[in-house]
């Protein structure tokens, strides 16, 4: 590893060796706890369906060929189902409630809001409830996927990781991004199609570049440790007979993309609806997913398909000769919409995908089920309808077609079905629009408070820092200690100060909070031992674009201003992103108002 850092520092440019000896440490941290949560979070998932489903109600539920046998049990005490998820229920409720609200729900959404809304902080505690919560869930019965925990397991280490390293907060979001990646595309068994999701779940519409490379390899780290314990078999299988080969048949999968799309919708839908239901009830939260589980009981009386995951009944209906009859599997299809609202919408714990899957697959299911034998040109086998349907629901109503395209494909084991995935996926995508499964994306990169300053506006190349600095400034003394320096940071709300040597007046550094954070001691610690030389100045003459480009790429809160930085005059004032901004909407507004007397004389 020497040698190639060695290489790589005289071949290379520094900033990029840096990058990536960064981000090798962190993504490698971030991927080998990906790893081993995941086996531990599988390991809880397995022991609570051993207490509440094989030895309370007398069921085990069918497997999919990467996680076992895919054997459909009888069920020795049925009417314990209901007893079985309302104690599930109850028990996830009192964990959830009274350690850590924000571990209720579907996780991925817990995540995306940290990272957009929270600066990448998550609380320490979340992802330990966050796990035998939704273990409890889906062990119980509750119909909930892995997919939501893991990835709020893995982005609370991505942050955790932040605060250790003392990253700021563009790579602590970044850390939070890698983690969900992690965490999904070990569970899964997919480190690519997970690595994708981690840029591509964020947003609406648009990807978090930045997060692909450190993604790329938390991903593989984690897959490789979970696949080593749980066995490299695709979680459905090898697939190799699903290539597609026949033209006409891209007709079937546009339909099927067209079904897809329309129940898409009703998912999310659905599964909000009911959420604002629960939330209005005027009962102890933790008593509301034991009523969510009372219901889901009553219905897995009649329907226990409905019940955990279902990967096993996915697994089952790709074959030809499957024992469910198609009126059943339509019945099937909303039954899980209901019965995962149920019990994630009422505050129980545990992910959506799964669900979304099962959905998908059932839906490939009954098409190929209605055409095969009717009509020319349909597939010998319903596999390739099968992932196909996964792949286009939970692509739509999770806004990452790209994403979950590869996902499903690797854990069906192959890739040859993406041309009729396309098809069906993009159809999917656009009727499903904004009916987006997680609430907590935000339209595009450029409306995310990760991203607020970083994308200018036209308006701002013709504002310049003159109009928007303040010139009424303080800075601090080199011989000044951290501590009274961090008392004033703190009490006035702002991020750094310039530091001025008191006899010539002239700058000669910053001093940040974070520079501050990087000393063991505060107190008798000058703030020349620790500030920044290497400062980032602008001119009176700069446009504020300008500005908010140097305060993004360089990550600073705010630049000092000097008439000629070159010659290292003095200081004159200081600006950041909230004087730029201030200006912007100012002027704006001026404009605005001056549009509207200009309307009105027309």
């Amino acid at each position: 590893m020497k040698k190639i850092i060695k290489f790589l520092k005289k071949h290379s440019d520094p900033v990029n060796v840096h990058y990536l000896r960064k981000w090798l440490v962190i993504g490698g941290l971030v991927g080998i706890v990906a790893g081993v949560g995941s086996i531990v979070f599988f390991s809880f998932i397995k022991l609570a369906s051993k207490l509440f489903l094989e030895l309370g109600v007398g069921f085990s539920a069918p497997v999919p060929v990467g996680e076992g046998e895919t054997i459909v049990g009888v069920i020795s005490r049925r009417w314990m189902i209901p007893v079985v998820t309302t104690i599930g229920g109850l028990l996830c409720g009192l964990l959830v409630y009274k350690l850590a609200p924000e571990a209720e729900g579907h996780g991925t959404d817990a995540a995306i809001d940290a990272f957009h809304h929270k600066e990448g902080l998550v609380r320490a505690r979340i992802p330990v409830v966050k796990m035998i919560a939704s273990a409890i869930t889906i062990g119980s019965g509750g119909s909930a996927g892995r997919e939501g925990p893991i990835a709020q397991i893995s982005a609370g280490f991505g942050s955790l990781l932040g605060r250790l390293f003392k990253l700021t907060v563009k790579e602590r979001r970044i850390a939070v991004a890698a983690g969900i990646g992690a965490g999904i595309g070990a569970i899964f068994k997919a480190p690519l199609g997970g690595a994708i999701l981690s840029t591509e779940i964020l947003y609406l519409e648009g990807f978090e570049i930045a997060a692909l490379i450190p993604s790329f390899i938390a991903s593989i780290i984690g897959y490789t440790i979970y696949a080593s314990w749980a066995g490299f078999t695709p979680i459905f299988g090898a697939h190799y007979n699903i290539a597609f080969h026949d033209p006409y048949s891209l007709i079937y999968y546009a339909g099927l993309g067209l079904l897809c799309g329309i129940i898409g919708k009703l998912y999310p839908r659905t599964f909000y609806k009911l959420r604002d239901y629960f939330k209005s009830l005027r009962i102890p939260n933790y008593f509301k997913p034991a009523l969510g589980g009372l219901f889901l009981g009553i219905m897995g009386l009649f329907l226990p398909q409905v019940l955990g995951m279902g990967y096993g009944w996915l697994q089952i209906v790709m074959k030809p000769q499957h024992i469910i009859p198609i009126s059943l599997m339509i019945i099937l299809v909303f039954a899980k919409i209901a019965a995962t609202s149920f019990s994630i919408s009422s505050g129980g714990s545990g992910g959506v995908f799964a669900p979304g899957l099962f959905i998908g697959g059932m839906l490939g299911a009954i098409v190929w089920s209605a055409l095969y034998g009717n009509i020319a040109h349909v597939p010998v086998t319903p596999e390739p309808f099968v992932v196909v349907g996964m792949m286009a629901l939970f692509g739509g109503v999770a806004r990452a077609p790209l994403a979950v395209m590869f996902m499903v494909g690797e854990m069906a084991g192959s890739y040859t079905i993406l041309a009729p995935a396309m098809i069906a996926v993009g159809i999917a995508y656009v009727i499903v629009g904004k009916d987006t499964i997680y609430e907590s994306q935000v339209e595009s990169p450029a409306l995310s408070p990760a991203h607020r300053y970083e994308y200018l506006f036209p308006l701002l190349t013709h504002l310049k820092v003159r109009d928007a600095m303040r010139c009424e400034v303080d800075p601090a003394n080199p011989y000044d200690s951290l501590k009274e320096v961090e008392k004033r940071l703190l009490s006035e709300g702002i991020k750094s100060v310039p530091v001025v040597e008191p006899k010539s007046k002239k700058l000669i550094g910053m001093i940040s909070y974070e520079d501050i954070l990087r000393s063991p001691t505060r107190n008798g610690a000058p703030v020349s031992k620790f500030m920044s030389t290497n400062v980032i100045t602008a001119s009176p003459d700069d446009s504020l674009d300008r500005v908010l480009e140097l305060l993004s790429v360089h990550d600073v809160g705010s630049l000092p201003v000097m008439r000629n930085p070159e010659n290292g005059r003095r200081l004159i004032g200081v600006i950041n992103r909230q004087d730029v901004i201030r200006l912007y909407k100012n002027t704006e507004k001026k404009l605005l108002n001056k549009n509207k007397i200009s309307q009105k004389m027309d």
